[in-house]
């Protein structure tokens, strides 16, 4: 694990999207109408992302634990497309990269489990880093 223990504490943010594919407009309006068997799909997908961040140094051997100070998730729907946004904060001596690309790949992952049974077309498209603040590069001296 790297050494951070000269680092400055700053604000961190980052800010990470993932995108779910759908294969039929049924399985949005099931979402939207909240009749997916398995419950509410935005809301338990939240909380199973925030599981997802805050758990991130339980997973990957090299993150650091650190304060989670704020998360949130939000989705929007394009057709047969969801894109979900993951916000992570915290004032800390490290970034927040991590912890949002696995709280974005989390809430798309749950979203997968609960849309499989109605529909077999749901896929994953890809999880990036979208923004990230803090740290050195932002040190003004």
């Amino acid at each position: 694990m790297v050494d951070i223990t000269q680092k400055k504490n700053t604000h961190r943010t980052a800010i990470a999207q993932a995108v779910v594919q759908v294969g039929d407009v049924a399985t949005i309006t099931a979402i939207k109408n909240n009749t997916v068997p398995k419950g509410d799909v935005f809301e338990m997908s939240k909380a199973a992302g925030f599981l997802g961040i805050k758990k991130t140094p339980e997973l990957l051997p090299d993150c650091h634990p650190l304060p989670i100070e704020h998360a949130k998730v939000e989705y929007q729907i394009d057709g047969l497309t969801i894109t979900i946004k993951v916000l992570v904060q915290t004032f800390y001596k490290t970034g927040v990269e991590v912890e949002a690309m696995h709280g974005a790949s989390i809430v798309a992952l749950n979203m997968y489990d609960m849309l499989k049974p109605i529909d077999k077309k749901v896929s994953i498209l890809n999880i990036k880093l979208l923004e990230k603040t803090g740290g050195k590069s932002d040190l003004k001296f």
